[in-house]
Formats: C-alpha cells, sequence, structure tokens
C-alpha cells in the first residue's frame, strides 16, 4: 500500500459553486515536495490539513473532521472506464490519490501511518455536492456518484508531519465494529435506517454524523 500523490489545490473562481465569492479548491493537482499535514482547527475557522492546500467554502468543508480526503487510485480507474474518459489524480478534490488501500471500505476509526511522521484516522465518507458535479462537468454526477457509492474518506489527523508521494501506507489501527465509510455514508444519505448501527464506532465518527445517529435513536429507537 502506497500513497501515489499529495494533491493541492489553489482557489479558482467559478460559476459552479454555492461559495459566496464563488471561490473553490476541488481543482487539485499532484505536487513533488513534501507537505506538512497538521490538525486545522474546528470547522468554519479551519480549513485544510495540508499546507498549502484551499478549502475555500469552510461551512461545509475542511476543519478537523474533514482535515484530508483520500480516494483510491483503483476506484478512479473504474471510474475512468464508466465514464470513457481520463482521470488524474486529484480530479475529484482528493488530497491523497492511493494504491493497494480499500479507502471507501476503511472502518470508522481505522488509523493509517503514512511514511514516518503522520497518523490519519477515518472519520466519514464524501458527500457529493454541486461544486463536484460542476468539476466533473458530468450531467447527474451527484446522483450517479451518490448511487455507485465509493464515496473515498475524510480523515482526522491524529499525529502531524510530512508526506509526500511514493510513501508507504500501513494501516495500525482496525476497530472490530464493522461500520466502514461507505455505510457512514448510506446512512445519512439514502438509508436513514443504518443510522443506529453508525453508533458503534463512537466518538470515531465524523461529529456531525453522532449528533445525526444519536437524534434518530431518540427519535425512532436504536
Amino acid at each position: 500500500m502506497r500513497l501515489l500523490s499529495v494533491n493541492l489545490g489553489s482557489p479558482r473562481r467559478v460559476a459552479y459553486t454555492s461559495q459566496p465569492e464563488g471561490l473553490t479548491g476541488i481543482d487539485k493537482h499532484p505536487t513533488d515536495g513534501p507537505v506538512r499535514v497538521a490538525a486545522p482547527g474546528p470547522r468554519g475557522t479551519g480549513a485544510s490539513g495540508l499546507a498549502g492546500d484551499a478549502v475555500c467554502d469552510t461551512r461545509f468543508h475542511g476543519g478537523d473532521d474533514q482535515a484530508v480526503y483520500a480516494y483510491a487510485r483503483e476506484e478512479l480507474d473504474a471510474w475512468e472506464r464508466e465514464l470513457g474518459r481520463p482521470l488524474a489524480n486529484g480530479v475529484f478534490g482528493e488530497n491523497l490519490t492511493t494504491e493497494g488501500l480499500d479507502v471507501s471500505g476503511a472502518l470508522i476509526g481505522e488509523r493509517w501511518r503514512i511514511g514516518g511522521q503522520v497518523v490519519l484516522e477515518v472519520t466519514s465518507g464524501r458527500i457529493p455536492c454541486q461544486t463536484f458535479q460542476g468539476r466533473l462537468g458530468e450531467r447527474g454526477w451527484v446522483r450517479r456518484f451518490t448511487r455507485k457509492g465509493a464515496t473515498g474518506a475524510y480523515l482526522r489527523v491524529i499525529e502531524p508531519g510530512e508526506i509526500r508521494g511514493g510513501d508507504p501506507v500501513e494501516i495500525v489501527h482496525r476497530p472490530d465494529h464493522g461500520v466502514t465509510a461507505t455505510m457512514q455514508f448510506r446512512a445519512v444519505t439514502t438509508e436513514r435506517e443504518l443510522l443506529p448501527r453508525l453508533l458503534a464506532a463512537g466518538d470515531a465518527l465524523h461529529t456531525d454524523t453522532l449528533g445525526q445517529a444519536r437524534a434518530y435513536v431518540a427519535e425512532h429507537g436504536a
């Protein structure tokens, strides 16, 4: 398992984002040098966990629970075949493009060591938005991405440090609860009845998801 590329984005003004200033950092590209990774702070004030990477709409993106976004090269390859077009590393707005790692199937609370310093922890899957659809230029993309469920994974920073493309990735902790990033995604989008099952992941869950799961159980029962 290894990190194929670290992808960074700069602010760009586009017509397809709901961000008030019309800016987005979703257009990310691989960078050669080492990149510093650290917890950015709470959402709304903190942005990306990677130095030099832009998160423009901090209402919905960035912050400690979404400090880093990872996507598997294998899933990009599958999308290439389905869409009939090449997809470069970073095209989904992912910070990390991996090889040999089941990113969407990663467990909430699973921890990865990248290189010799950084440890990241899986918090949730990625919910697609209109900015993502505009970036891809694919009609009906939000619905299509949701239906497939190959979400990639958001991660929080447990141990900061530097990473670069080519670094090895090691899974250093795997919980035994069975709650994956894809399950979390389905629970908060199309299969709300799954929400009680997410509570097995405890505080490792994205804070928003933990609140949704608890509210669902309070209203409907486990």
